[in-house]
């Protein structure tokens, strides 16, 4: 299971790095849902290989990239439920 483990925290890695650059190279928006599911997707698949392979400073830094991805994403769907509500 171990190298399965790995390879999905590769996956994971790569796919938080990736959104970070286009992030800093202006192609995605820090308030996009794409920009956060990326950033949860891939913090959940690192978390996933921290069970296989513990290293707990890493699970607890993934655990809270998770966490505020998803904040980012219940203030989208807040914003768009006020926005149309107002709208009304």
């Amino acid at each position: 299971m171990s190298i399965i483990s790995d390879i999905v925290g590769i996956i994971g890695v790569v796919m938080v790095i990736t959104v970070y650059l286009l992030l800093q190279m202006e192609k995605v928006q820090a308030d996009s849902i794409s920009y956060l599911v990326v950033n949860l997707v891939g913090s959940l698949l690192i978390v996933v290989s921290l069970i296989y392979n513990w290293n707990l400073s890493s699970f607890i830094i993934e655990v809270l990239w998770a966490m505020i991805s998803i904040f980012g994403l219940i203030r989208i769907a807040y914003k768009k439920k006020n926005s149309i509500n107002n709208h009304h």
